[in-house]
């Protein structure tokens, strides 16, 4: 069987992801909302949501891959903006750690909504189609980590909690001791607030 000419799969798959990004950024632009985010900015905020502890700059920058001064510059606008709150680390009084505000905590709720075009397209999707592209998700973002070519994530496969195939040839074959329950590929988070990895 010849090979079909042209970009192998595995190159298609990344302009495809590729396209899927440039099309979230354009809808991430669209939906700036009231207070005009930008991109960095509600990534600031998604972050901060997800995860109810006060976050230092330092934490933020390493998360998102980002400079000190890129990060500090975006969280002075968010402040100003009064969607986050800065204050002295006790444990580090020359370090600076972010809060949430009630208005940040409203606009990260809007900013965690799926926009129509996405909710649409995802619904045409069949369960075990969106079950494959998330497992296989997991598996590259979990190894592009390991190659520390991205930050490591709050995810399952980086889980101290995460029991992967515990219970075998079931529709749900993965277990997360932190909830004592078992999940599909379907229902791997790629950001999980409960997260512990040591």
């Amino acid at each position: 069987m010849k090979d079909v000419p042209g970009t192998p799969p595995r190159e298609q798959l990344l302009v495809g992801v590729a396209r899927l990004g440039q099309a979230l950024r354009i809808s991430n632009f669209r939906n700036a909302g009231p207070y005009r985010l930008s991109p960095l900015q509600a990534d600031i905020l998604t972050l901060l949501a997800g995860d109810p502890r006060p976050r230092r700059l330092s934490d933020l920058t390493a998360m998102l891959a980002s400079t000190p001064p890129t990060i500090s510059d975006a969280a002075k606008a968010l402040t100003i903006k009064k969607l986050v709150g800065r204050h002295r680390d006790p444990a580090d009084a020359r370090a600076v750690t972010l809060t949430l505000t009630q208005a940040g905590r409203a606009e990260a709720e809007r900013l965690a909504r799926l926009p129509d075009e996405f909710a649409d397209a995802m619904s045409s999707l069949a369960p075990e189609d969106l079950a494959a592209m998330l497992r296989g998700m997991s598996e590259m973002i979990r190894s592009l980590q390991d190659r520390k070519a991205i930050p490591v994530t709050r995810m399952c496969l980086t889980c101290d909690y995460f029991r992967p195939q515990a219970h075998p040839g079931t529709d749900r074959p993965h277990h997360c001791a932190f909830v004592d329950n078992a999940f599909s590929d379907g229902e791997l988070r790629l950001e999980c607030p409960d997260h512990q990895n040591h």
